[in-house]
């Protein structure tokens, strides 16, 4: 049976990032979320994500503040908790950031700490070159909203060492989700198929095949998904959708190569759910 983590690292206060803090805190643990940059914005998504939980009856019976309680927000790596079970990174998919921040915890937590990270499409491997003890990197990928979503895509690499692999798989079932364990590969499983389906929505919007809500309704009513591949895609974000699919024609080939119109909408600010416009209309 496994044990629940006790102190919890969070590196990145965005959406990602607070969902994770919460999901943990409502466990009980206790979370320092690292946030750089805008942490009364980072404790506020936190603070909605768990009254938001709390009008669906998913605290247990603990009130907001109660869990938010159990959250600190701290500006710099080296707040970290020294005794942490796991940090997980949540900072945007820039390799580089990436391996500076986790040589960072590294240094800054002691070596019962497994280090985790949610990039969607990155390789672990890659970022376990920034560790001195490779074999505690594994990806954890959850998929947005956090708090409501089932799923966790773990990640291992060869070196990833099998005692840490089934700690987080019993961390994620203490959670309440369920995981899909693969081997490291550009994209993984979900963001490998993802893309691939949100690019062909793009491609077909492109063309003039259909409107952005037939193309949504025809893959959730013919296919039972339950949304749409471009209201997804304006859910995650078109940038992020973006950075992902120029990674996976970097490392997979030509196919994954991104529509001229995805360009054309990040270029011009049309993130999708965040900046309010996308392929669909956000209030």
């Amino acid at each position: 049976m496994s044990t629940a983590p006790s102190n919890v690292g969070v590196v990145g206060g965005g959406r990602m990032g607070a969902g994770i803090a919460q999901v943990f805190a409502t466990l009980g643990a206790t979370v320092v979320l690292v946030e750089s940059g805008d942490r009364a914005a980072a404790a506020e998504r936190v603070a909605t994500g768990l009254q938001r939980a709390a009008e669906r009856d998913k605290l247990g019976g603990a009130t907001p503040d109660e869990v938010l309680a159990r959250v600190a927000f701290a500006a710099g790596i080296d707040e970290l908790p020294a005794d942490a079970d796991v940090v997980i990174e949540a900072v945007p998919e820039v390799i580089d950031l990436k391996l500076d921040v986790l040589h960072r915890i590294e240094g800054a937590v002691g070596p019962q700490c497994v280090i985790a990270s949610n990039t969607s499409s990155l390789s672990i491997a890659a970022l376990a070159a920034a560790l001195d003890a490779p074999q505690r990197l594994v990806g954890m990928h959850f998929f947005n909203p956090v708090p409501a979503s089932t799923l966790v895509e773990i990640i291992r690499t060869d070196d990833t060492d099998a005692a840490v692999v089934e700690r987080v798989r019993g961390w994620v079932s203490l959670l309440g989700k369920q995981e899909v364990l693969v081997n490291d590969s550009p994209g993984f499983a979900t963001s490998r198929l993802g893309v691939c389906l949100g690019l062909e929505a793009i491609r077909m919007l492109e063309e003039g095949v259909a409107d952005a809500e037939s193309i949504d309704r025809a893959m959730e009513l013919g296919y039972r998904h339950p949304m749409g591949p471009l209201r997804s895609t304006d859910l995650v974000g078109l940038d992020v959708r973006l950075a992902i699919a120029e990674h996976l024609a970097a490392t997979l080939g030509e196919r994954f190569t991104p529509p001229q119109l995805l360009r054309d909408m990040v270029a011009r600010g049309d993130l999708g759910r965040k900046s309010g416009r996308g392929f669909h209309t956000w209030p």
